[in-house]
């Protein structure tokens, strides 16, 4: 099938005018971006990791009220109880006060919302998509998301991946390459780092190996990346760190700006934010706390809770050295333009390319 059909088979499925998804970020809860991507054809986002029932019923009631287009809810498939290391603990303690305030010494106990009730949530929103990450959705709440007609868009990082989530029962694959900022959605964490496929590979890779549409992300921010991900037989792409730059994405200008000049090789796939590993500008903090010197971080979700004080200091203050600055490889494309704009130019140069 051609490219633009098979995009265009996808847009009607999913209720789009372009086959252009805004990426769900945690860290970057705008309703306004959603609202602005929706509206230009796409699709809006939001990743409820950090979010309480109560907040999630409130972002999906304020983006209904901006618009009438698709959006999806992404939430992180829970992890078993970390391994403490008390010792471990108090050195990065000892490390990260020399970046920001003194931490308490019960930080590390910080746990994410309750699954399950996050869940709950997001089901009883009915939105048009709900998507994972860390893993697949066990079977019974895919047989309730079928029963609410809640697709479920599963994000992967291999084929292996790929296989597994279509398996459970995943409408739709994410393919996410290496290139993509934030954290890397691979199900297991240890295999995060070391299996880095780019999505030139893992796209094509992905499509052969599994029968439903399959979304490219990672590292696309214009019309030639989008092109390209299509050509290489995604159905829609699906960018984040594309509309960091924009207004209604409202992230600390010293982080939006520094996007805007951020080579490729300027950025780094590193555990020290959250022990999970995701890619982020190579700040000054994140260059120390990967040397050799550094003490190894805590694993997820302990290291978020230990590095809290100096993320939240560091945005109040706008030191770009401490933030938690999640870019992708091709942060440098990204414009600061109202998303529409960038939707719309998106898309006519990808069609103008394929066409």
């Amino acid at each position: 099938m051609r490219p633009l059909d098979r995009a265009g088979e996808f847009c009607t499925r999913f209720g789009l005018r372009v086959p252009i998804l805004l990426a769900p970020m945690s860290g970057v809860p705008s309703v306004d971006l959603s609202t602005a991507v929706a509206n230009a054809g796409g699709a809006g986002a939001c990743g409820v990791l950090m979010m309480s029932p109560d907040e999630i019923a409130a972002w999906v009631d304020h983006f209904r009220r901006g618009s009438a287009g698709p959006f999806q809810l992404n939430a992180w498939i829970p992890d078993p109880p970390p391994e403490r290391d008390a010792a471990g603990e108090a050195r990065v303690r000892t490390f990260l006060e020399t970046w920001g305030p003194s931490i308490a010494p019960d930080a590390g106990n910080r746990r994410p919302p309750d699954f399950e009730t996050q869940v709950d949530a997001m089901i009883a929103a009915t939105p048009p998509i709900v998507s994972s990450v860390m893993g697949v959705y066990p079977d019974p709440l895919v047989r309730r998301l079928r029963a609410a007609r809640v697709a479920w868009f599963a994000n992967v990082t291999t084929v292996d991946e790929a296989r597994r989530a279509e398996a459970a029962g995943a409408d739709v694959i994410v393919a996410q390459g290496a290139e993509a900022g934030g954290h890397r959605g691979a199900f297991d964490p240890i295999m995060a780092e070391q299996r880095l496929v780019g999505l030139v590979a893992l796209v094509p890779a992905v499509v052969d190996a599994v029968r439903v549409p399959v979304v490219a992300a990672g590292g696309i921010a214009d019309g030639r990346g989008a092109a390209a991900a299509l050509a290489l037989g995604a159905s829609a792409v699906q960018i984040g760190t594309g509309f960091l730059r924009c207004p209604e994405a409202r992230i600390p200008a010293e982080w939006a700006d520094a996007l805007g000049t951020a080579a490729a090789e300027q950025t780094i796939v590193s555990r020290v934010f959250s022990g999970r590993p995701g890619r982020s500008l190579a700040t000054a903090y994140v260059l120390a706390a990967t040397a050799d010197t550094a003490p190894g971080p805590a694993p997820y979700p302990v290291q978020r809770g230990l590095t809290a004080a100096m993320r939240a200091e560091a945005q109040r203050a706008g030191d770009l050295d401490r933030m938690q600055a999640w870019a992708g490889q091709s942060a440098r494309l990204a414009k600061a333009e109202p998303a529409a704009e960038i939707v719309a130019r998106i898309w006519s140069d990808a069609r103008e390319i394929l066409g």
